[in-house]
């Protein structure tokens, strides 16, 4: 359990909620475990399988509070909500500024900020833990580049341009992907970014760990009212989930790619985890996924400190709090929106 900006996350599977007065109880196996008032919550998401009780969903409900149900791995389920609430207004304003090219860019802005710098200090990292095993040089000059492009996405007025930066900066960061990847290079190799289909093994592990990561980002941002298919960079298509999308720009860098680096790095995934297609594609075995999604849900339970709110938390509970912050913004609650920067 972790209460974080108002919400009470609760991440034990085997947690059931219950109302007393108003209060609300944590019990497992009929122990009382944890009380919080009601009035001190905007919302509550549960990661539990135990379920609330109908008592509490209709305070929850009357109270306008929100609270959403999700699996133990993340996958949003359901959201209570009563005759009133406050996501009408919210989505509102989603869909008021995702109309506005100006807003739009305002708030993309800062996911491709966060995208870059995540991504050059991800390069950093390689470069302080393997110094001796990389070219110190090359990684240093493409940070540089990085770090040169983001005074220019803060200032970028259009969302045209703010795509042309992202794509220079993508080309610096995978110019040099190759280099952080030491072990068994004859298997593990990456030459340029290809997808649909995948071409090569690390390929193969970007798509797959960036189809999760969009999975999570479009539950986190369900569970707290936002629509994940209306998006502020990446505009509306059929079937998209493009605010989805939009969220996983800054987390890309430092949950899924520094994820698939040290699975390579650290000999987990080998040349047995993938097979090749007849039309060229590269996809991971049974196995193989098995083996990563195992390893990506302990990835999600690792403990950090979120640097804006100086709380220690999950992993996996960063897209829901990312979501809560720009939740907040679009209300006017924040001045903006403070994307996700990882050191």
């Amino acid at each position: 359990m972790k209460q974080l900006l108002n919400t009470l996350f609760v991440t034990s599977p085997d947690l059931y909620l219950s109302l007393d007065g108003e209060n609300i109880v944590v019990n497992r196996e009929k122990q009382i475990l944890a009380r919080y008032p009601l009035h001190t919550l905007q919302s509550i998401i549960t990661f539990s399988y135990g379920g609330a009780s109908p008592a509490l969903m209709g305070a929850c409900a009357s109270r306008n509070i929100g609270l959403s149900f999700c699996t133990p791995s993340g996958r949003f389920l359901a959201r209570v909500s009563g005759e009133s609430t406050g996501n009408v207004l919210l989505r509102r304003e989603q869909y008021r500024a995702a109309e506005e090219p100006a807003r739009s860019c305002q708030i993309a802005r800062n996911f491709i900020f966060g995208k870059l710098f995540n991504g050059r200090w991800s390069i950093e990292r390689t470069k302080r833990d393997h110094a001796l095993r990389v070219d110190v040089e090359m990684l240093s000059d493409a940070s540089q580049k990085l770090r040169s492009l983001l005074p220019m996405v803060s200032q970028a007025e259009t969302l045209e341009q703010l795509r042309g930066l992202e794509g220079s900066g993508a080309a610096v960061y995978f110019g040099v992907f190759d280099e952080q990847i030491l072990q068994n290079k004859k298997a593990f190799f990456f030459h340029q970014r290809n997808r649909r289909p995948p071409l090569d093994p690390v390929n193969a592990m970007l798509s797959f760990a960036y189809s999760l990561l969009a999975h999570d980002c479009a539950s986190a941002l369900e569970s707290v009212g936002l629509d994940a298919y209306v998006g502020f960079l990446h505009r509306d298509r059929p079937g998209r989930q493009s605010l989805a999308l939009d969220l996983m720009e800054e987390l890309r860098p430092c949950m899924a790619d520094r994820f698939v680096l040290t699975m390579i790095n650290n000999r987990v995934m080998q040349k047995k985890d993938f097979q090749k297609q007849d039309s060229g594609a590269v996809l991971l075995t049974d196995d193989g996924r098995k083996t990563f999604l195992k390893a990506w849900q302990e990835k999600k339970r690792e403990t950090i400190t979120h640097p804006y709110v100086k709380e220690k938390m999950q992993w996996g509970m960063v897209p829901y709090l990312q979501s809560l912050l720009l939740a907040r913004f679009l209300r006017g609650d924040l001045d903006g929106y403070p994307p996700f920067l990882w050191k």
